[in-house]
């Protein structure tokens, strides 16, 4: 009997665990390197990646190139990046970076911390999430993803109603 009820009180749990609303991305406005303002409800319909990064991070810099790939792969179909800068990152090495690397999706400086409190706070760099359309935050990385598994999930988020 005991099993029975211990059974049954684990499917449910997993049943209820399925059925939790997963976190709303916070509502957040930023300024891009170009000194265009952006709000978060712009990527309303969209599948975001956003990416918390630094120029003195080795293991943001080492994977720039796969977001990049990432980017140009999905941009379109509905998905889009963007990659925000620490607020400790000098914003000359932010924009140099994005310059020379032809940063091909939207690059803004976080000076205040504000947009990285908004989403944890974000604390260690690389720090990744990825966005469904509906504003939901699907998945964190922290440190470098597995971009197969990245790029799987993308696919499934984009084919979503």
């Amino acid at each position: 009997m005991l099993n029975r009820r211990a059974l049954a009180l684990s499917a449910l749990s997993v049943a209820l665990l399925a059925g939790c609303a997963k976190e709303q991305a916070p509502a957040v406005d930023y300024t891009l390197l170009d000194g265009s303002k952006v709000t978060s409800q712009q990527w309303a319909g969209k599948v975001m990646l956003v990416n918390f990064w630094a120029t003195s991070c080795a293991t943001c810099v080492k994977e720039m190139p796969q977001i990049v790939a990432t980017h140009d792969k999905f941009k379109s179909r509905g998905f889009d990046t963007l990659a925000v800068a620490m607020s400790y990152d000098p914003p000359a090495f932010v924009a140099r970076f994005a310059e020379t690397r032809k940063l091909p999706f939207g690059v803004a400086i976080d000076n205040t911390g504000s947009v990285a409190n908004a989403f944890g706070p974000v604390q260690m760099t690389p720090t990744t999430l990825l966005i469904n359309k509906r504003g939901e935050i699907v998945k964190r990385y922290v440190g470098e993803p597995d971009f197969a598994a990245l790029h799987g999930l993308i696919e499934k988020l984009l084919a979503e109603a």
